[in-house]
């Protein structure tokens, strides 16, 4: 069976995010949900968890067809959680990385690149995600994605995953959701996400 991710760092270093109950709920209850009823139906269909969470998505046709929206929304939901919880450091600091020159040549700076990303958050209706991504060739995209969709969906590779249903803020922020999406890059470990970046792109160059 999937397990839940290990997160390196505890719910109180990040009080001046998020509070500890909203991260208690969030990873606790609702992302432990969304692993827990993914497992579900995979041992319901003699799955061997043999696949890597990533690999399932690419596999789906595998199992029956009343199945798939159930695994690949429940997948959806584990992901898009581990994405941005991994991703989140209280001791967050920007460095000169591949990742920080790749922004820099895209958007021209760290500060046009995050205005950009919160004016793509802006458009998302509804619940869903706003990532950074890299598409097959490589280029860095911002994209909304609704619900537990996933960029993997459309061919695109994550980087940064910022959630924006309201149970990921509405504790601590109420109506100020910009407050929060603001904040959100404060509490970014860019040295994971720099790692994220050149193993992708090593990935892209090797095909």
């Amino acid at each position: 069976m999937y397990k839940s991710i290990e997160l390196d760092y505890n719910f109180k270093d990040l009080e001046n995010f998020l509070d500890e109950e909203t991260l208690t709920i969030h990873f606790d209850i609702l992302y432990k949900n969304y692993l827990n009823r993914l497992n579900k139906v995979l041992d319901q269909n003699h799955y061997d968890f043999g696949y890597s969470k990533e690999e399932l998505i690419e596999h789906i046709e595998e199992f029956p067809i009343k199945d798939r929206d159930t695994i690949l929304y429940n997948l959806g939901g584990v992901l898009n959680h581990e994405r941005y919880f991994t991703i989140l450091d209280p001791h967050s600091s920007l460095k000169k990385t591949p990742f920080l020159k790749k922004i820099e040549e895209t958007y021209g700076s760290f500060s046009n690149f995050k205005e950009e990303f919160l004016k793509v958050a802006s458009y998302l209706v509804g619940s869903g995600y706003t990532n950074l991504v890299l598409d097959k060739d490589g280029k860095m995209l911002i994209i909304n994605t609704s619900n537990q969709e996933l960029p993997d969906f459309y061919g695109f590779y994550p980087l940064i995953s910022l959630d924006l249903w309201e149970h990921a803020y509405f504790l601590k922020y109420h109506q100020k959701k910009e407050e929060y999406m603001q904040n959100f890059f404060n509490y970014l470990n860019y040295d994971e996400i720099n790692a994220l970046y050149e193993e992708k792109t090593k990935e892209i160059q090797s095909l």
